[in-house]
């Protein structure tokens, strides 16, 4: 059967030619797009998990005992199951601090399966519903209404653990019966993971005996700047009027594990630079050898009426096939290894947020815009060659 000859399939046969060759190419792209994904996915998430984790506090400072300030991020921002104390008195000296509005402090108690609780390892706030401005936005929209003694509200990620799935379920926490009475929309922070109570409960809780906690103790406060204060500079303040306490901005929660992705990125990106060099220089080297082929092919054609446009058209679309083919294959092996990836780094694994379908889409579309780019970089040259070579010259050479 007749098959119309076009330059798309005289591109076509041409890679056809030299399968291994071609071959070798799609993998070469490939593993660079599958790269670049990859690094884009890890520090976009990272990014995101922090900034979303900041965004969704509802307060400018948080303020913890001295040296819990990298435990307290492992709490919000990592969904680890830590606790830490201090005196209650230290929420009267915030308030009287220049520049606070608003105050609230919140409890940290963590359950332990078949010691005080019916329920996995799980992180339990205690938090006072009077003052209370992190918690209550998401309380309201979900149950109407203030938790009544004996009741919880679980993160969303901890209807999961508990398997309740529904509301209206019995737990044990601390020796104590709760009711749990619903579950939190997915705020991607480490509170998803949290089981919520009133800290009217914290009294049956500590005379069961099954608590490190002890009277009068909290274990961070939440804090709001009034407007025109920089929270930095309050923050500083805080710091330096109550020397027991770690004050974060807002903006400064998350700053190691930014330090520390820094340093990935930077190791990262020389990677994938040193990758793009190669695969460059490797398409160059193809398609040198290439032109060297089928100079005479190319003088044949020339002979016959064929323009300079026309070649550069074969070639690029032979470099086009080859860029989207290994485009393809690594934005799906990319994407595959960063789903595993997160759950086998640890750094990726704990982090309490994930990527919408629209950012993993943009990562895509930019990691494979950015391999078909470079494949044709290092074809321009042996192009930009073999287009300019003399008819006659071309055919008569051996």
């Amino acid at each position: 059967m007749f098959r119309e000859f076009t330059l798309f399939t005289l591109a076509l046969r041409n890679l056809r030619r030299k399968p291994f060759r071609t071959g070798v190419l799609i993998i070469a792209i490939g593993l660079l797009v599958a790269s670049i994904l990859f690094v884009l996915s890890f520090v976009r998430r990272v990014d995101s998990s922090i900034k979303t984790a900041s965004d969704r506090l509802g307060a400018d400072l948080l303020i913890v005992p001295t040296g819990s300030r990298g435990a307290a991020e492992d709490v919000l921002l990592e969904n680890k199951v830590k606790t830490f104390f201090m005196d209650k008195s230290i929420v009267d000296r915030v308030k009287n601090i220049e520049g606070i509005s608003d105050v609230t402090y919140q409890t940290y108690l963590v359950t332990i399966v078949g010691s005080c609780c019916d329920v996995p390892e799980t992180l339990v706030i205690a938090f006072n519903q009077d003052t209370d401005f992190v918690i209550k936005p998401w309380l309201s929209k979900e149950l109407g209404r203030r938790l009544n003694k004996g009741e919880a509200i679980v993160g969303h990620e901890s209807a999961f653990n508990i398997k309740i799935g529904l509301t209206e379920v019995d737990s044990v926490l601390f020796g104590n019966m709760f009711k749990m009475v619903g579950v939190l929309d997915k705020t991607g922070t480490g509170l998803d993971t949290a089981i919520f109570i009133d800290e009217e409960n914290i009294e049956d809780i500590m005379k069961k005996g099954k608590s490190d906690l002890k009277p009068g103790q909290i274990s961070a406060i939440f804090a709001r700047v009034e407007k025109g204060y920089d929270p930095y500079l309050v923050a500083g303040e805080v710091e330096d009027t109550i020397v027991e306490t770690d004050t974060m901005s807002r903006r400064d929660i998350g700053k190691d594990l930014i330090n520390t992705l820094r340093d990935f990125s930077r190791i990262f990106s020389m990677t994938v630079m040193l990758a793009s060099i190669l695969s460059v220089f490797l398409v160059w080297t193809v398609f040198s050898a290439i032109a060297n082929e089928r100079s005479r092919e190319v003088g044949i054609m020339r002979a016959i009426g064929a323009k300079e446009s026309h070649i550069v058209k074969i070639y690029f679309l032979e470099v086009l096939v080859i860029g989207s083919i290994g485009g393809i294959v690594g934005i799906i092996s990319g994407t595959t290894f960063s789903f595993f990836a997160a759950k086998s780094f640890m750094i990726l694994k704990d982090l309490s947020s994930d990527l919408t379908v629209l950012e993993r889409s943009s990562i895509s579309v930019v990691s494979f815009l950015s391999g078909t780019g470079i494949c044709m970089v290092g074809a321009l040259l042996p192009i930009n060659r073999i287009k300019k070579m003399e008819p006659l010259l071309a055919i008569k050479e051996e």
